[in-house]
């Protein structure tokens, strides 16, 4: 297992297996030094924990805690591409979409949870650019989405 496995280890966490695509779409891929991921959906053995706007059928709290779901797929995505997780140089960018009531605003909040969790399981090389968008509605009924934009070594 690699050193950034067993931190996920350590946190009391596991690696999933790759969420498998719902469309026409790859869950990640490589271009020269980059990985790009595509969206990934908080699915925890194959289904949501949870559905509806955030801010009205789930909290902003759940939210956050999807969002780190969401992260730890994307790391999923990330090895199967690069085989090895300790070649990540550095999360160069994290994007996330909140499915969001009409009057909820704390889009950045959950976000969070994919942003301190990348950070507890990679350090310095977990910090990132990020946006946190909120939309109407997302694949599935999610409240949440998350892709990420790793660099890698060689």
């Amino acid at each position: 297992m690699s050193a950034v496995e067993n931190k996920i280890a350590a946190l009391g966490l596991t690696l999933p297996q790759v969420v498998p695509p719902l469309a026409a779409y790859q869950p990640a891929v490589r271009s020269g030094a980059y990985v790009h991921t595509s969206g990934q959906l908080p699915m925890v053995d194959g289904a949501l924990p949870a559905t509806g706007k955030v801010g009205a059928e789930v909290s902003a709290e759940q939210a956050k805690e999807l969002a780190a779901t969401c992260a730890l797929n994307a790391l999923a995505a990330v090895k199967s591409v690069i085989g090895d997780l300790d070649k990540i140089q550095r999360v160069v960018k994290v994007v996330g979409f909140v499915a969001s009531a009409p009057d909820f605003t704390g889009q950045p909040g959950v976000l969070n949870g994919a942003s301190e969790l990348l950070g507890e399981i990679l350090g310095d090389k977990g910090v990132h650019a990020r946006s946190a968008v909120g939309v109407a509605v997302l694949p599935l009924d999610s409240p949440v989405e998350v892709e990420i934009q790793v660099e890698i070594a060689e």
